[in-house]
């Protein structure tokens, strides 16, 4: 197995990470550049540099070694300001993190900034706008997901959309809340299917039976009910606004 790049990383990173790459039993290619080891032996791994981060599979900020790092040069590679990114290993569960941070100038003085967990990718938070019953679920499915417990993840993404149904029509069950929504012009076609889709993915999770949620169905139901409920709660309110001044913008003064 060859790699070509870095995946799920920023597009400007094309280096190479060889210590991760060989424990994953990957065939490194015979050009790689750019990149400056921070470990190779034992001994250099006892004393590597460490820093805090975000570790996604312990859930919270971490010490991780930096492992290697990849310097970018304003005048070299036509970034603003000095940027780095850092390959680094969880102290913790020994998980693979990159990291980025910039150079910093401020009233303190400079050096470098927060360090950035850029993969795996940062969840998404959730908008203010989207009501607690809604994002309970929300939330917790995502937790579901980290955990591995995709079944699990397809029942509270139904239950998020359940409770969106209650919210906005009043409605008690999943298939009758999507019809209502629909019927409402609170959601489109493509969101109803989406809807749909969910629905019948719940209920492989929620009933007993031979069938299974994989992982990337999960994945996928997750960005389904996020994006039905930035639609409904962020989307939809920030157009009625936006429309709302134009409206005043343009009506004629009042008469006296």
């Amino acid at each position: 197995m060859t790699l070509v790049g870095v995946t799920n990383i920023s597009r400007q990173l094309e280096c190479r990470f060889p210590n991760f790459l060989r424990t994953q039993g990957i065939q490194l290619p015979s050009d790689v550049v750019g990149i400056s080891p921070c470990a190779g032996d034992a001994k250099a791994m006892a004393t590597n540099p460490t820093v805090h981060i975000s570790c996604p599979y312990c859930d919270s900020v971490v010490q991780a070694k930096v492992l290697a790092e990849r310097l970018y040069d304003p005048v070299l590679d036509g970034t603003l300001e000095p940027q780095k990114y850092q390959f680094l290993e969880c102290s913790y569960c020994r998980a693979v993190l990159v990291g980025w941070t910039e150079w910093e100038k401020g009233i303190q003085g400079e050096g470098w900034g927060r360090l950035i967990r850029k993969w795996p990718r940062p969840a998404t938070q959730l908008h203010s706008n989207i009501p607690p019953s809604v994002r309970r679920s929300l939330e917790e499915a995502k937790r579901c997901f980290r955990c591995k417990a995709f079944m699990a993840c397809a029942v509270m993404c139904g239950r998020a959309i359940e409770s969106l149904c209650k919210d906005k029509v009043k409605a008690e069950y999943l298939g009758e809340g999507l019809k209502k929504l629909k019927a409402a012009t609170i959601i489109d076609d493509k969101l109803f299917e989406w809807g749909d889709a969910l629905r019948n993915e719940r209920n492989i999770g929620a009933h007993a039976g031979e069938a299974t949620v994989s992982r990337q169905t999960a994945n996928d139901l997750l960005d389904f009910t996020l994006a039905i409920a930035e639609y409904v709660y962020v989307l939809d309110d920030n157009f009625k606004s936006y429309k709302e001044r134009k409206a005043r913008m343009f009506s004629p003064p009042a008469q006296p």
